[in-house]
Formats: structure tokens, sequence, C-alpha cells
């Protein structure tokens, strides 16, 4: 695994500050480490005078293979884990939905789970002809995240909305997202950071304001990200999930993690009582 470090790459032009995810191995994949690192990187963007833009992208091949849940569940008292993973979950929205200055998100390929949410969550969409969007909450048993469940419907409709957030999972090609209005721009791969680069300074000319899309206000999305984040500690402990978790990482030979899964189920019986 790279250095702390390096699990985010930093390069300011013109204004305009990228961030790189950078854990190609694990697909960008969101662990404990990375989100921590990205954290601190955007709150230096903010408070840095010089960046006006911020671009947000990841190392190919993929753009971001979504959070890793193995760091965040531990076995600990119902009570404890369940109020653990409400903050866990409203805090890592909250960093995109308070960021203060303009965001752009350049999707280099497949981006998955809280890695579309989040970018539903930030100014402007730029998706390379690599890129797709998969949110399947449904198939996982987990509820909607990252205010997707309001803000799905308003940029694309509801059968659009209803077609990725519910059981079908429809994983729209970056063309396709910028179809139906998830995404606003489409670039060839090669050129996706030029064309990047280039709308951000042209926000920064035009002197534009950090935006919520979907006609979104601040403490409108602040709202709907706490009642979700209660949804969707509530179904991360359900059996469904907790049951699926274990069969994922047992079958990737991830035997720790699987049994802590495994646990959590066997003891479900007993958590009312340990409440």
């Amino acid at each position: 695994m790279p250095a702390h470090s390096d699990l985010v790459l930093v390069a300011t032009l013109n204004g305009v500050r990228t961030l790189t995810m950078n854990l190609p191995k694990r697909l960008n994949g969101w662990t404990q480490q990375m989100m921590a690192r990205f954290t601190e990187e955007l709150a230096r963007a903010a408070d840095d005078a010089d960046v006006k833009v911020v671009v947000f992208t990841g190392t190919d091949p993929y753009y971001c293979a979504g959070v890793n849940l193995g760091g965040a569940i531990k076995l600990t008292s119902p009570r404890k884990l369940h109020a653990l993973l409400v903050a866990h979950n409203e805090a890592l929205f909250r960093t995109f939905i308070d960021f203060p200055k303009p965001i752009l998100v350049a999707v280099n390929g497949p981006a998955i789970g809280a890695a579309v949410t989040t970018a539903s969550l930030c100014d402007g969409i730029i998706a390379s002809e690599k890129a797709t969007f998969s949110t399947p909450f449904a198939k996982l048993g987990v509820a909607a995240e990252g205010c997707s469940s309001v803000l799905f419907e308003r940029l694309m409709g509801a059968d659009n909305a209803r077609r990725m957030l519910g059981p079908e999972g429809w994983a729209p090609t970056g063309q396709e997202a910028v179809d139906i209005g998830l995404a606003q721009w489409l670039a060839p791969h090669d050129a996706l950071l030029d064309q990047a680069q280039s709308l951000a300074e042209g926000w920064i000319a035009e002197g534009r304001p950090r935006t919520h899309r979907g006609n979104a206000t601040l403490d409108e999305l602040r709202e709907i990200n706490a009642r979700e984040s209660i949804e969707v500690a509530n179904t991360l402990l359900g059996s469904p999930f907790l049951h699926n978790q274990f069969k994922f990482l047992w079958s990737r030979k991830k035997r720790g993690p699987a049994l802590t899964f495994l646990a959590l189920k066997a003891s479900r019986p007993l958590w009312k009582l340990l409440l």
C-alpha cells in the first residue's frame, strides 16, 4: 500500500487544486486511511486562499470502488456500533456538502456507491467515456446514502433514479449519465483532466461560488444526510447485509473480517438484551 502521503496526489495550477485518489491496486476504494487523507487535503484546499476550485479524480483504471466497510464495522456493543456507523456515514458526506469552494468531479472510470453519491453532492461531474456509475444499494440491502434518496430524482427524474437505486441496479455509462442529467459533461478519456482543468479555470474566471445541484440548500442536504445516516446504520446492522458481507469476504479469503460479520449476525438475537 502507498504511504499515507501518497494515497492522494496533489497538484495545483492556475488556482485549481487537483486531488487524485491513488490506490489503484484496491481500485481507489475508500479505506479509513484513504478517507482520512482526502479529508485532510480538502480541508487544506478550503483554507488555501490561492485555491479557487478543486478537481477530484482517481488514478486509472477506476475512479473509486466505494467504501471499504471492513474497516468501519467492528465487534462492539450494538448501541455503540450503531452510533459509530451513523457518525461515520454522516461525516463522510458532510465533507462534501460543507466544502466551501466549487468541486468538479472528473470520473475517469467505474464509480461505485458513495463515490457516485458524493460526486452528485459536488458542483459538477465530467465523465470519461470509460466511466460508469453504480449505486447497488438495493442489491446489498443497504439504504440509499449521500442524499441520493432525494437528489437523484431531482437530477435525473424518478424513473432513472429508481433504476439506479432500486433492484435493477442500473449502472449508466458516462454518455448515459450525461443523457439523464447525472453528469454534465463527457470527455475522451485521454482528455478528461485537461477538459476538467479548462472547466475549472472557467469557473474561476466567472467568479462562480459553491453551489449545490438540484436546487438543494445547504441546510436541506444536511438534514437529508442526517436522516439517511440513521437508515444506513439500521440496514448495515440488519441480518441480510451482515450475511451477504460474510459470504462475500469469505469468498475473497478475508477470514478475519468475514468472521466479524458472521459473529455480528449470530449475536443479533441477543442485541435487545444488550441495548
